[in-house]
């Protein structure tokens, strides 16, 4: 086929190398666009028919980073709502109480739960060294921050009775303290300091899911030792301590410093008189007396342990420390320096909250 007798419209034969065979074409090169139409001798492919489908599909892929975004956007209310629990699980003030009566306050990181490090690391700042004085004299105990206006509970033996009860925070801030109630008859006590604010606060828990067995911390003032820490175990739940039931008759419970130390004092320093089991421990608890339902620890508690906190693993007070025996002061030797024996005593948490009304009431039996 010559060039003249090719077809409009289509490429030039390859020229051959002369034994037949087609040469590789030469390089393209481009030509200025050429007219099209039916009289340009090109053909002209038809347009493209229009598609009515397209909008639907334009549609679905709109509707796709919608679904996207609703999706993230549920992503991150799942994430921001985990995030916000942990984050009033370690803020200082709750607000809410929960199913199990749990009055909520400072508590535990994540990361320390279950440690006594972490215990003592989040309650300390909430447990108080309480002086007061009276006519019998001056006693030291320990007192729990419960509202971050600075009210603060303690035992009744430590605060009855007197004239001007000191405050002392752990930071070494000291407050005056009015007594807002007393409730001789649980041995409890509802001081208020003054002018105080932005405190932190502890948690109330609920005794009675405590277990025997469960590992606890004790926190308080013993011999005026602001912030000791402790821990054992709960030995015995339901014991029935009887304790002197006014603090302002001669036998005030807390360590005894200067005059007037009472009955339980010895050489400078005094023990808590208590009954349990019939028997008499650390001097006479006299004629007057109330007996409650106390939880027992091995946790080594010592004069001025009384009216600090008993603490789970959770960072929760579970009991407020009001008794410890004293071997050599129960045998009659006359020492006040025997310290705790593993057996000491406090008076369950819910006891203290079914109460509380009470004592902001200013009511004193």
């Amino acid at each position: 086929m010559t060039e003249s007798q090719r077809p409009s419209g289509e490429y030039p034969m390859y020229p051959s190398y002369g034994n037949g065979d087609a040469a590789y074409p030469p390089p393209p090169s481009y030509q200025p666009a050429q007219p099209v139409g039916p009289d340009s001798g090109h053909p002209v492919w038809p347009a493209p028919e229009q598609s009515a489908p397209e909008q639907p599909a334009a549609r679905r892929r709109a509707r796709r980073p919608v679904a996207l975004l609703a999706a993230v956007a549920i992503a991150a209310a799942i994430i921001g709502g985990g995030t916000a629990t942990v984050i009033g699980q370690l803020t200082d003030h709750g607000t809410n109480t929960t199913g199990g009566g749990v009055i909520p306050g400072t508590t535990v990181s994540q990361s320390s739960k279950g440690t006594v490090s972490g215990v003592a690391a989040a309650l300390s700042p909430t447990i108080v060294e309480i002086s007061a004085t009276s006519n019998a004299g001056q006693s030291t105990g320990s007192g729990v921050i419960i509202t971050s206006d600075g009210e603060i509970i303690t035992n009744n033996h430590v605060v009855a009775g007197s004239s001007s009860v000191k405050v002392t925070l752990s930071t070494g801030k000291k407050y005056t303290a009015d007594v807002v109630g007393t409730d001789p008859d649980k041995d409890l006590a509802l001081i208020k300091l003054q002018g105080a604010s932005g405190l932190k606060t502890a948690t109330l828990g609920d005794s009675s899911k405590v277990a025997v067995g469960d590992q606890v911390v004790a926190i308080g003032s013993p011999e005026g030792l602001t912030g000791t820490v402790t821990s054992g175990i709960v030995s015995a739940l339901d014991r029935d301590v009887t304790v002197a039931k006014e603090g302002d008759s001669g036998q005030d419970q807390g360590q005894g410093q200067g005059q007037g130390q009472g009955q339980g004092g010895q050489g400078g320093g005094q023990q808590w008189p208590f009954e349990f089991g019939g028997k008499q421990f650390n001097g006479d608890t006299g004629d007057s007396t109330t007996t409650y339902k106390a939880l027992q620890t091995d946790a080594s508690l010592n004069p001025g342990n009384s009216g600090g906190a008993l603490i789970n693993m959770n960072g929760e007070i579970i009991g407020i420390n009001s008794a410890m025996y004293s071997a050599s002061s129960a045998e009659g030797s006359g020492s006040s320096g025997a310290g705790s024996v593993g057996l000491g005593f406090a008076i369950p948490v819910n006891t203290l909250k079914a109460d509380l009304d009470t004592l902001r009431a200013g009511d004193s039996s």
